[in-house]
């Protein structure tokens, strides 16, 4: 039986693609490669094509056998989701309506989805618990929101079992090197810094040193990709096994503020690093820190790259060897 990912030559999903082959799974992907990178994957089934394509969906279905699917496909820019957030009901929620409705037809029901921890909005306590209210506060929250609630609905209408993931900060690579992170544009930190690092952006900005945080910066719950990539099959399993669905938070529990994160960038790549502090963003949160005990508890989820200077490692030493990304 196979595993169908979707958005599988992207970041996080191009990582769990690779873990869960490495651990003898059968594995298909669906990406449009918008976002995702084909060099990201190697001797794995990719189909190319949207999720709207129900006739796609309809010849993945039924040419292979699929038995669960992890669904990453999805925009998940914060900023970009204000600007446009009719692209973001589109592509994140129509395309999940089309997934989930073929996996129905199909009768393939078993799904683990990516959601974010961007589904709390501005939080009501720290660490975040997965019973705290879900008030999103930009498009691709909301978005993330609605699809759990689809996934949630169909369950008890069809029988579809859901996990649904809710995570932060993704960080960190391969540890070998064989794959990475590569955006563009870039908008997640420790890359930009790295970037900097490497002499290909000239400074890093600092967002705000005046939040009521020990050093003035924002502070962020980072989890090493492959921590994630992990939880993703833990979560697969455990609806194997019991026929239950969840969510579950994913984090480490402690956060890093951006000059923690910037300074052991500075650590581990032995330069410098130009840093400029600029006025904050808005709708910046001071802490955002998730509690992953229930996930801990329940999924037997334990991260193994919890210190912050391992996960830099292991991105500086995909950046180092790609400095252009898969552009080579």
């Amino acid at each position: 039986m196979s595993i169908l990912v979707t958005g599988g030559a992207g970041y996080i999903g191009s990582h769990t693609v690779m873990y869960l082959k490495e651990r003898g799974e059968d594995v298909i992907v669906l990406d449009n490669l918008q976002k995702g990178h084909r060099a990201a994957l190697s001797d794995v089934k990719l189909y190319q094509g949207n999720l709207q394509d129900e006739s796609l969906l309809d010849e993945i279905f039924t040419s292979n056998h699929v038995d669960s699917v992890i669904h990453f496909a999805a925009n998940s820019l914060v900023g970009e989701s204000v600007e446009k957030p009719l692209e973001y009901y589109e592509n994140n929620v129509i395309g999940s309506y089309h997934l989930i409705k073929k996996m129905v037809e199909h009768k393939v029901l078993k799904i683990v989805f990516s959601s974010t921890a961007a589904t709390y909005g501005n939080p009501v306590r720290v660490p975040i618990m997965e019973e705290d209210p879900t008030v999103p506060t930009n498009p691709y929250g909301d978005t993330k929101l609605a699809i759990e609630k689809m996934l949630q609905w169909a369950d008890g209408a069809y029988g579809l079992k859901s996990v649904c993931l809710r995570y932060f900060n993704a960080a960190g690579a391969d540890p070998e090197g064989k794959i990475g992170e590569d955006h563009t544009p870039e908008s997640h930190l420790i890359p930009i810094i790295l970037q900097a690092a490497l002499g290909q952006r000239d400074k890093v900005s600092i967002f705000g040193d005046d939040y009521p945080t020990e050093d003035g910066t924002c502070i962020r719950d980072y989890i090493h990709v492959l921590d994630l990539a992990d939880a993703h099959y833990l979560a697969l399993k455990k609806i194997s096994e019991t026929g239950e669905s969840g969510i579950y938070n994913l984090g480490n529990g402690t956060g890093f503020s951006v000059k923690q994160v910037i300074d052991t960038c500075r650590i581990v790549t032995g330069n410098e690093i130009r840093a400029e502090v600029a006025p904050r963003r808005a709708g910046d949160p001071a802490v955002l820190i998730a509690s992953a005990e229930k996930a801990k508890t329940e999924l037997g989820w334990k991260p193994q790259y919890s210190a912050l200077e391992e996960i830099v490692s292991h991105a500086w030493n995909w950046h180092q060897h790609h400095p252009n990304g898969y552009q080579e």
